[in-house]
């Protein structure tokens, strides 16, 4: 009996060290990949056309991205990138060239709360954000997260 409470104390011991603090680094872009497609030029102008001409959004004043077509599509002219191992992911610009996003270098790292959700988030040059999100705490020390 004796022997089992020992079994059950080493088996707790080893659930808390896999529970415990968690380091995350900004991801390496070298061998990001892109997710999905690039939409069309037929699909933005279709989509400009329906998102812009909603009355409710010209009443709410949520048009800023309206007054040009050249506006918009810098906004949903985008696709979804993921680091190898999918941890972190990000939407691209599809201005970017493969080879121009996957030589960036991360320039930064930071957390930010937002409700239960953490979200750790990496900057690299030309506007690109690649983001972690967890329920766990996490705080950036020294270029890296730890996330408990």
């Amino acid at each position: 009996m004796n022997q089992y409470r020992v079994l059950l104390a080493v088996c707790f011991a080893a659930l808390s060290l896999t529970a415990s603090a968690a380091t995350m680094v900004c991801p390496d872009l070298s061998v990001a990949a892109q997710v999905n497609a690039c939409p069309m030029e037929e699909e933005l102008k279709f989509t400009y056309n329906g998102f812009c001409s909603d009355s409710a959004k010209a009443y709410a004043k949520e048009t800023d991205s309206c007054i040009r077509y050249e506006d918009y599509k810098a906004m949903k002219n985008v696709a979804l990138w993921e680091s190898k191992d999918g941890e972190f992911s990000g939407y691209v610009s599809c201005d970017l060239p493969v080879s121009k996003v996957q030589a960036l270098k991360s320039t930064g790292m930071k957390v930010e709360k937002q409700g239960k959700l953490t979200k750790v988030m990496c900057s690299y040059p030309q506007g690109v954000t690649f983001t972690y999100r967890t329920k766990a705490n996490c705080s950036v020390d020294n270029a890296k997260a730890i996330c408990d």
